[in-house]
């Protein structure tokens, strides 16, 4: 069987994720439909991180803006516009009152109203970034880990200093994903952002030809 994964760090997972069928609302006074993309992860995991650096990398090429879920705060959009990675309006914060799971995984409804506006407002967008969280070590299988279109695996440099075995996640990933794709990045170091980056460009292509 080998070793588990160690629970010290559960914050390195990321999972990311496309809107199912099942959510796409659309709406007639609405402009047309950008691709939705959800990034979810415990805190610490590098969520924010990811959306700044996949905004660097893709806005000379696809008009983006995003979408952040916090409690109380609004405080990741305030530092995604701090960095300047998007123009201020492209960027809307989204204040839960309760944990951020529940605003992707129970009633999605300000998301999609969020996404919504933003899309009437700033149309067309051809990709919508929206941040949330999410599930921890990929052994615990949850439904994140477990059926995300494709599982980050961040922090890598620090995993000699925490005692993680990326090995044992590697393996760990794929039983549960079942070979479903998983990336492992080190955002800090810029490492594996640009695999990040064509996943989306080719899941974004791949739907925009179903669209006609």
């Amino acid at each position: 069987m080998g070793q588990p994964s160690d629970p010290s760090h559960d914050h390195h997972v990321q999972v990311v994720r496309t809107a199912p069928a099942a959510r796409d609302r659309a709406r007639a006074t609405a402009g047309p439909r950008a691709f939705r993309l959800g990034i979810g992860g415990p805190v610490g995991s590098g969520k924010t991180a990811l959306v700044a650096a996949l905004c660097r990398v893709l806005a000379g090429e696809l008009t983006i803006a995003v979408v952040t879920n916090d409690i109380y705060t609004t405080e990741d959009a305030d530092f995604l516009r701090d960095a300047g990675v998007l123009e201020p309006h492209r960027i809307v914060a989204v204040e839960t009152g309760c944990c951020p799971h529940t605003a992707v995984r129970d009633d999605i409804t300000a998301n999609l109203d969020a996404v919504e506006r933003l899309e009437a407002q700033l149309s067309p967008l051809d990709l919508v970034l929206v941040e949330s969280g999410g599930d921890k070590v990929p052994r615990k299988g949850g439904p994140g880990v477990r059926a995300s279109d494709l599982l980050v695996v961040n922090k890598t440099d620090l995993a000699p200093l925490v005692g993680a075995d990326l090995a044992v996640m590697a393996r760990d990933a794929s039983r549960v994903r079942r070979g479903a794709p998983v990336l492992f990045t080190s955002l800090r170091q810029g490492t594996g952002v640009a695999a990040i980056a064509a996943w989306v460009g080719g899941r974004r292509g791949a739907w925009a030809g179903t669209r006609g």
